[in-house]
């Protein structure tokens, strides 16, 4: 009952965390989209460079988001921003990396030969191929990526409360340092609301963003 009446209490200071939360990862999952993709989509031309470029984004993705933060506070202090919103947009910008590249590559790489081999023959250069065939097939795959992007890193970002970033988590952290357990249970719950709020609404955008054909498919195989 406590908890409740806090959060009723707080629930302006809620919302405004949850709008800085928001903002962290959404600007950093959409910069994450604009390089991901292009970069899944070129490693795709060679399994060498895509095997390097995987295995890169999967150490980065290992290395803890407090010791992350922490080498980042020395390189960024240089240009007077080692703590708050510019190492937390970093951060998860680097940790949405692996999901989008790896998915983009899948899925681009497990297009049908024969889709490919009948775009040619229409003389589709290989840019209209990527626009009209290879993509349009990807978007669930690459919509995927996001979705475990966005989902992981709400939870990342709760832990950027730490370095001054604000959102959801500085109820967390509060709550820790204050041993205040309304704090710590109101942060928890908000961000796990908001992970499966953002969830479903990307599930949403993917279906959107499905070719019909392929929508059709999806329902026949259910």
């Amino acid at each position: 009952m406590e908890i409740l009446n806090y959060a009723i209490d707080n629930w302006d200071l809620i919302l405004l965390r949850t709008g800085q939360h928001v903002q962290i990862v959404g600007v950093a999952v959409a910069l994450a989209i604009l390089t991901g993709v292009p970069i899944g989509i070129l490693i795709t031309r060679s399994e060498q460079v895509a095997q390097t470029v995987l295995y890169v984004a999967s150490v980065i993705i290992t290395i803890p988001s407090i010791a992350l933060f922490g080498m980042m506070i020395p390189v960024l202090s240089l240009i007077h921003q080692g703590i708050g919103y510019l190492p937390a947009v970093i951060a998860v910008l680097l940790y949405s990396q692996l999901p989008i590249i790896r998915n983009t590559y899948t899925a681009i790489t497990n297009v049908d030969p024969a889709l490919r081999e009948a775009a040619r023959g229409m003389g589709l250069t290989p840019m209209q191929r990527l626009r009209e065939v290879e993509l349009p097939l990807a978007v669930p795959v690459i919509m995927a990526g996001v979705r475990v992007a966005v989902v992981m890193n709400i939870g990342v970002t709760a832990i950027a409360a730490y370095i001054g970033a604000g959102g959801l988590g500085a109820f967390i952290s509060r709550g820790i340092s204050q041993t205040d357990p309304r704090q710590l249970v109101t942060g928890a719950i908000a961000v796990g609301v908001l992970a499966v709020v953002a969830d479903y609404a990307l599930l949403g955008l993917q279906w959107l963003l499905t070719s019909p054909g392929l929508r059709q498919t999806a329902r026949a195989t259910t």
